[in-house]
């Protein structure tokens, strides 16, 4: 069970932290001021969740006796034991390898254009609220409480990115195009939310009726179709991934890699 949960809270710490490295990058380049914050401070939001998650997974580690932690290692980054100190959650963040990651394979997809932002954001919050909802009943009170904490925010990472939504798919010609291209491009993703992994504590199969229901409202307001279903991706839910997250981790990486174990 405590290597269900280790794993199952990396998962979850994953998922936000390179959501929210992806949107990160939009800072200093958004279409106007108002959004160039508001992306950030999603950006933000997810940081801060993944921190909390990482924290906690840390603390299962250090925690655990011998055998524990040797079932916990082979999602753990080999340099930290050098250090001699326990496990931190930076060192989770930041000295991992590719394969050790357990994120949807939606969130570490290129940044592309807004439109391509956007519905990455509401396809993802959509889920991530249903989820956290859910998280909130079960036995763990450490994961329940952070998923009380945490859904405030992706309340509204829901609510601003379905507003986006609207305006792209129910505007201009050049904004419609866009978001359908956007579409056509991430729906085969969003297949791998609602297959569960054996480490989950949450039963995402359970979460697609609802989560369909509010696409469904607001791609009706967008005036958008939803794609026929068909082969969804998967594997990042164990640790196969595409070729964009290790560009991404190479960048995000690079000064704790470069100065392993320093201090400011």
């Amino acid at each position: 069970m405590n290597t269900q949960l280790f794993t199952y809270t990396l998962h979850l710490a994953d998922n936000a932290l390179i959501l929210g490295q992806r949107n990160a990058e939009w800072c200093g380049h958004g279409p106007a001021l108002e959004q160039d914050i508001a992306i950030t401070n999603i950006s933000l939001d997810l940081i801060g969740q993944a921190r909390n998650l990482y924290a906690y997974a840390a603390t299962l580690y250090n925690d655990a006796d011998k055998a524990g932690q040797a079932a916990f290692d082979k999602l753990l980054p080999r340099p930290w034991k050098a250090f001699n100190r326990p496990l931190e959650e930076d060192d989770l963040a930041m000295l991992r390898e590719e394969r050790q990651f357990r994120n949807l394979l939606l969130t570490e997809l290129p940044r592309r254009d807004w439109a391509q932002t956007v519905l990455r954001q509401f396809l993802f919050s959509a889920f991530q609220f249903l989820q956290y909802e859910a998280l909130q009943a079960t036995a763990c009170p450490q994961l329940a409480a952070i998923a009380e904490k945490s859904i405030k925010e992706v309340a509204y990472h829901q609510r601003w990115s379905g507003e986006w939504v609207i305006r792209l798919g129910d505007g201009t010609e050049e904004s419609r195009t866009r978001i359908e291209r956007a579409l056509a491009d991430q729906w085969p993703f969003t297949g791998e939310m609602f297959s569960t992994a054996s480490y989950e504590l949450v039963d995402c199969a359970t979460l697609r009726d609802r989560w369909m229901q509010k696409v469904t409202d607001v791609f009706a307001e967008a005036t958008l179709d939803i794609p026929k279903s068909g082969w969804a991706q998967q594997g990042g839910k164990d640790g196969v991934h595409t070729e964009s997250l290790g560009f991404l981790l190479a960048e995000m990486q690079s000064l704790p890699r470069t100065y392993p174990n320093a201090t400011w």
